[in-house]
């Protein structure tokens, strides 16, 4: 069977609503071997996101709704990132040297984009507008990942964390939702920041006005299936009701902290 840089979910596209996973997956196409990496490597946070397959595959099924998946690890190449940011292909990753990025020719790097990272985002695409056309209306985009518990040996206190640029259409009721919960801690632009230029929200919700939100959970939280089904289920219900929202559904540009967007109509206040 050959390598896919992508895997689709389908869904009732009528319902105006679409899941990500950009580091859904670990794999890695025949030819690229283990990347010179010992097989433990490909256990860590370092190759995929941990718990974020299963999680989105569950909130797809539960919510009747599609998804798109990364299908290659991020070892090979991150599709969560710009063609031209210098981490979209890792060189060293927490403390790893990956010997199969070292040297990165440039006509490597050029095949990697053309043979994973433009199709999976070229899926995206597809599925917006395949979304768009089914619904009659703009779609609510969701992008699910997760995070390490510890970053190097200091313990994160987030249960969750919600990452946005400017646009707080979902964001804000989605972190209403999770702390209406008193025993989550949940982040607010934690542990990251969501303004990333050029990333996956970026590239196909904040340059055309889609209401989106990216998920970060926890990864000791959904490591096993117990954890996935718990989540998903407190996910799903916040989610289906922020979708029901018709604000959710309209085309509202609001910029980026990272800097101005070319050709992008005038941006609507905070």
């Amino acid at each position: 069977m050959p390598f896919s840089p992508l895997h689709l979910v389908d869904g009732d596209r009528a319902r105006g609503l679409l899941l990500l996973a950009d580091h859904a997956r670990r794999d890695l196409p025949q030819a690229y071997g283990s990347l010179g990496l010992p097989p433990s490597e490909f256990e860590r946070h370092i190759a995929y996101d941990i718990g974020v397959e299963q999680l989105t595959q569950r909130l797809a099924a539960m919510l009747g709704v599609p998804a798109v998946l990364g299908g290659f690890s991020r070892l090979l190449i991150d599709p969560n990132r710009g063609e031209d940011d210098p981490t979209l292909i890792m060189r060293l990753s927490d403390g790893a040297v990956i010997p199969g990025n070292n040297p990165m020719p440039p006509e490597e790097r050029a095949r990697r984009i053309e043979g994973y990272y433009r199709p999976y985002h070229t899926a995206v695409s597809q599925a917006i507008e395949a979304v768009t056309k089914a619904s009659g209306k703009a779609p609510l985009v969701i992008s699910i990942h997760s995070f390490t518990a510890f970053w190097k040996s200091t313990p994160r206190p987030w249960h969750a964390g919600i990452l946005w640029d400017k646009d707080w259409r979902a964001v804000r009721p989605l972190i209403e939702g999770l702390r209406a919960d008193p025993q989550l801690v949940v982040g607010d632009n934690e542990p990251y920041d969501g303004a990333l230029r050029n990333d996956t929200m970026f590239q196909h919700c904040i340059v055309t006005g889609l209401a989106h939100a990216l998920i970060e959970v926890r990864q000791d939280l959904i490591a096993e299936e117990a954890g996935v089904e718990q989540w998903a289920n407190r996910l799903a219900p916040i989610l289906d009701a922020i979708n029901a929202d018709p604000d959710m559904h309209m085309v509202r540009h609001f910029g980026s902290r990272t800097g101005p967007i070319a050709g992008s109509p005038d941006e609507i206040s905070n």
